[in-house]
This record gives C-alpha cells, sequence and structure tokens, in this order.
C-alpha cells in the first residue's frame, strides 16, 4: 500500500486562449525572491526516483483507489484514513487529496505537503485494509450472489 501523489504538470491552454499555464498546484509567492523562507532547505539532496516497484505499487494504489471511492462514497465515506509512520497520528484524506497525492508521487518523487484536514469526523474516513475488504467482500457476494453488509 502507498501514500501521496498528484501530477505537478502543466499544461498550456491553447493559443488563442489565455496562453498561460494551468498548475494542479499553488505556485511558489516566494520564487525569486533573495529572501525567500524556504532558501535553506535548497541544499536537501535531491529526491531518487521511484523504483519500477515502488511505481507500479503507486499505480495499484490509484487504480485501487478509483474503486473505493466508487464503492465506498455510496456508503457515505468521504476518503481514506492514513496512519502516519513519523508522528504516529492518523491523517485524514479525501478522495481527490489522496489521489492528487498519488499522482504527485509518481512524477516527482514525494507527495505533496498538505494542511491537515479541519476536524474530520473520523467515522468518514476508513483505512486501506477497511475498503480492501469492504470492496473484496462486495466483489464475493456479486460472485455467489450474496450480499454484502
Amino acid at each position: 500500500m502507498g501514500y501521496a501523489g498528484g501530477s505537478g504538470r502543466c499544461t498550456t491552454v491553447g493559443s488563442e486562449g489565455y496562453g498561460g499555464e494551468v498548475h494542479d498546484e499553488p505556485l511558489d509567492p516566494f520564487a525569486g525572491d533573495p529572501a525567500d523562507p524556504a532558501a535553506q532547505f535548497a541544499d536537501e539532496p535531491a529526491i531518487e526516483p521511484l523504483t519500477p516497484e515502488e511505481r507500479q505499487d503507486v499505480l495499484d494504489d490509484l487504480a485501487d483507489l478509483e474503486i473505493y471511492q466508487a464503492v465506498l462514497t455510496q456508503k457515505g465515506y468521504r476518503g481514506l484514513l492514513v496512519e502516519c509512520e513519523d508522528c504516529r497520528e492518523p491523517h485524514y484524506f479525501d478522495w481527490e487529496l489522496l489521489r492528487g497525492n498519488l499522482r504527485q508521487l509518481l512524477t516527482v518523487g514525494r507527495p505533496r505537503i498538505h494542511e491537515p484536514a479541519f476536524e474530520p469526523n473520523p467515522d468518514d474516513y476508513v483505512t486501506w485494509e477497511y475498503a480492501r475488504g469492504y470492496v473484496d467482500a462486495a466483489y464475493d457476494a456479486l460472485l455467489h450472489g450474496n450480499s454484502a453488509r
């Protein structure tokens, strides 16, 4: 199971349109500013690209996420809960934020930085394991004519 991503790619609007670029993320307000508060982080080592196996894991997670969202949104769930290995706290991701983080992971090699959900209702989120188990049970029920709970 993976976590986090977003495409980060820019697409140009047609030459007859606006003529600018559309970004998946907000632009850096300090870009080019010599007093950039993040300048101290410029010496961080380059991000290692994902291995083929890690890349496939993220692609699998994106495919699973599509299915989980299609099935679990109907049950009222807003997204997935991920236990953070660093802070040992639960992180609540709505479907689109998690999808964006996974896409970012594919293109950049690390997830986007994001603000935590504001007072999320834990009952609105499920773990990857729950989502996987629920979808597997629903699929089995369809194959064998039983109804999933």
